[in-house]
């Protein structure tokens, strides 16, 4: 979530930004909407280290991130999907 409210601060532009945290079974799911300027053509080859390094973090959680452009086609969303159980 730091990171994408980072991202949201210093390169979206964005005038809102909306965090959501919810439960489903044993998943925890995050969200971070904002309404800025939306997804550079290749988010992952801007010369930051920002969206690798939100995927590495969710990866050694067991979980998986994704990017979109917002529902309205403006804006990014970055979300998280992390279990909430351990590994066996």
């Amino acid at each position: 979530m730091q990171e994408a409210l980072t991202n949201a601060l210093r390169h979206a532009r964005a005038a809102r930004v909306r965090v959501t945290v919810a439960r489903d079974g044993d998943t925890l799911d995050v969200r971070v909407a904002d309404d800025g300027v939306g997804l550079p053509a290749d988010p992952e080859a801007d010369g930051g280290h920002g969206v690798a390094g939100m995927r590495e973090r969710a990866a050694l959680l067991r979980g998986e991130l994704s990017l979109s452009t917002g529902p309205d086609g403006a804006g990014t969303v970055v979300r998280a999907r992390l279990p909430l159980t351990e590994a066996r």
